[in-house]
């Protein structure tokens, strides 16, 4: 990934071993922007779009790392090779992001804290961001943790389990963005700058630099 990420490159700094956070990559959807190319299999430096954001939870310290397949899910199962991660397919992915969402915190064992949703398609984000975002994170004062740069919020978020409940009420194409206002004083921005925590593949000219 470090071909990928401009700007300065954050430090690895690793969370308090206490706190439990399972990565989910949120890779279920089809592309629609792409016509009918699925930008998660498409290549950047000779590997696919998805195992970028994959290998970025996996170098992290993440205690488990899960993806949400949907749309191509065998292929994109397939582009994962013989990572150590665990694949939960969403067979309603055509209802939005919430139903991917709703999906792998189901999934998710009682003994993990907190978990961090990434999007599949934000190549740039890499294992040094994510730990920055895990060590803010206490488990026993537990927060959104999120990333900013410019007083604009960006991704990935971490997300405490005890708001579990209120993400897996959401429903249609919706994040957890909503929940940012609702649960305002329970938020902890860390300032991270660099382009990545913004940067998301939705067209084939994103594709372009990296071509």
């Amino acid at each position: 990934m470090s071909g990928l990420t401009g700007g300065d490159q954050p430090s690895r700094v690793h969370a308090m071993p206490s706190a439990r956070v399972a990565a989910i990559v949120l890779a279920a959807g089809c592309s629609r922007r792409m016509g009918r190319r699925n930008k998660l299999l498409s290549r950047i430096g000779g590997v696919p779009m998805v195992r970028h954001v994959v290998d970025a939870a996996l170098g992290s310290a993440c205690a488990a790392t899960w993806v949400v397949t949907g749309h191509d899910a065998d292929q994109v199962a397939d582009a994962l090779g013989d990572t150590h991660v665990t694949c939960v397919c969403n067979a309603q992915f055509d209802e939005g992001i919430a139903s991917s969402l709703r999906c792998a915190l189901q999934a998710l064992p009682a003994q993990i804290d907190a978990a961090l949703i990434l999007l599949a398609d934000m190549p740039k984000v890499n294992s040094g961001h994510i730990d920055r975002l895990l060590a803010a994170f206490d488990v026993a004062s537990p927060k959104i943790v999120a990333p900013e740069r410019d007083g604009r919020r960006g991704n990935p978020v971490l997300w405490p389990r005890h708001l579990f409940a209120e993400l897996m009420a959401l429903r249609g194409d919706v994040g957890g963005r909503s929940l940012f206002a609702a649960h305002a004083a329970q938020c902890l921005f860390v300032h991270i700058d660099d382009d990545a925590i913004f940067f998301d593949i939705d067209t084939p000219d994103d594709l372009t630099p990296f071509v």
